[in-house]
């Protein structure tokens, strides 16, 4: 594949992977209200999270898989599909089940974007490009999960059903764009078997040589939804900030965090290796976790988040870039189990947090430094027994 038509394919992905986090954070601000239509609230907006991380924890290493035997633009366009019809049946339900059956398969969707998408990355890109890559794809998913809820609450004026409506033709736009333009390179693994479940898939990942980094993406996926889902409601019971407060708490993190990963992610890279900025950043986040607790003004509670938005912004590029050296080419499998790890930690984080903080709202913070700390620990160890491996990976 040319170079021009590489960085072709790449931006296309990115607007994939955009228009996919966009539809997510579309309908963070219309929920209460949304819900509210069925009398229902917090218990239920908790359920239809956990449900759309459930079913990205079952299907990505499916999907990682399909796309190694069958290619990636045929996986990423029917994920497009379900991912905007999903959207569609979630503003046309009438009943709740019909809510928690249609974001099933909203995540359905979404497993079959993402994984075969970060695959599709690393095959566009060699050893030495790859971590701009993976940092341009982030900074992408970021970007449209941070435009998502300013976009959704405007559009909410014209209609409270509208931002589905439009989460629903961008999908299908996005898949046609795909199904057009996007190249379609050979599949992989041409003509091997697909008959292993998700248990087997993941048994088969604690043998891999990048086990290790899968468990830091399951933890720093477990911290970052940890901080996310109780950092609201920690500003709100102790200082009693105001949304709009909060939504710059937020924001402001998220719009760094795209920064870095557009312009300055891949020199670190290539200056410090994807393990030492995995090391350095899951220290930087634990110690921004914990200073929250000791934090009492706006400003310096802005400045607290930042750098941890900042450090986690940073560790998913590097988890991923390492991880698809060390993968060899099982690119699919590979970036599947990423983000069925990544899912489970979505769904066990805010769930823990939520339980802890009710017993004492500094808990979530305390519980996860020990559990990042604990991370680096493991990392650490692992790094000084496969240094030839690690130095391997960046000579390549």
């Amino acid at each position: 594949m040319a170079i021009q038509s590489k960085n072709f394919a790449l931006y296309i992905l990115m607007f994939n992977m955009f228009i996919a986090m966009a539809g997510v954070g579309l309908i963070i601000p219309i929920m209460p209200e949304f819900l509210g239509t069925f009398g229902v609230a917090g218990q239920a907006l908790g359920l239809l999270i956990a449900i759309f991380s459930f079913a990205q924890f079952i299907f990505s290493p499916f999907s990682g898989n399909l796309s190694d035997r069958y290619g990636r633009k045929r996986i990423i366009v029917i994920g497009l599909i379900i991912y905007g019809f999903s959207q569609l049946a979630f503003s046309l339900s009438t009943e709740l089940w019909m809510l928690y059956i249609s974001r099933f398969f909203s995540g359905f969707g979404a497993a079959f974007i993402i994984p075969p998408t970060m695959a599709f990355v690393a095959d566009i890109t060699t050893m030495e490009n790859r971590g701009r890559g993976m940092g341009l794809l982030g900074a992408s998913m970021s970007l449209g999960f941070m435009i998502g809820p300013g976009l959704g609450g405007f559009l909410s004026t014209i209609s409270l059903h509208f931002p589905f409506y439009v989460a629903t033709g961008a999908s299908m736009f996005a898949a046609l764009i795909s199904m057009l333009f996007l190249p379609n390179p050979k599949p992989v693994l041409q003509g091997a078997s697909t008959s292993e479940n998700i248990f087997q898939q993941m048994s088969r990942s604690t043998k891999t040589p990048y086990f290790v980094m899968l468990i830091v993406m399951f933890v720093f996926s477990f911290g970052l939804a940890n901080f996310q889902s109780t950092i609201s409601l920690y500003v709100d019971h102790k200082y009693g900030y105001t949304p709009s407060q909060i939504a710059v708490i937020i924001t402001v993190g998220g719009f760094v965090g795209v920064i870095i990963q557009t312009f300055v992610i891949d020199r670190l890279f290539k200056r410090f290796g994807e393990m030492r900025v995995i090391l350095i950043n899951l220290v930087v986040a634990a110690i921004a976790m914990l200073g929250i607790l000791f934090v009492n003004t706006f400003w310096m509670i802005l400045f607290v988040a930042t750098i941890f938005s900042t450090a986690t912004s940073l560790l998913r590029p590097a988890v991923n870039t390492l991880v698809s050296k060390l993968a060899g080419k099982e690119q699919g499998y590979a970036a599947g189990m990423m983000n069925a790890y990544m899912s489970l930690g979505n769904m066990i984080g805010p769930a823990t947090a939520g339980f802890i903080f009710d017993i004492n709202m500094n808990s979530p913070y305390i519980v996860g430094t020990f559990i990042l700390l604990l991370c680096f620990s493991l990392a650490s160890y692992w790094a000084k027994g496969h240094k030839e491996l690690l130095q391997s990976s960046r000579t390549s």
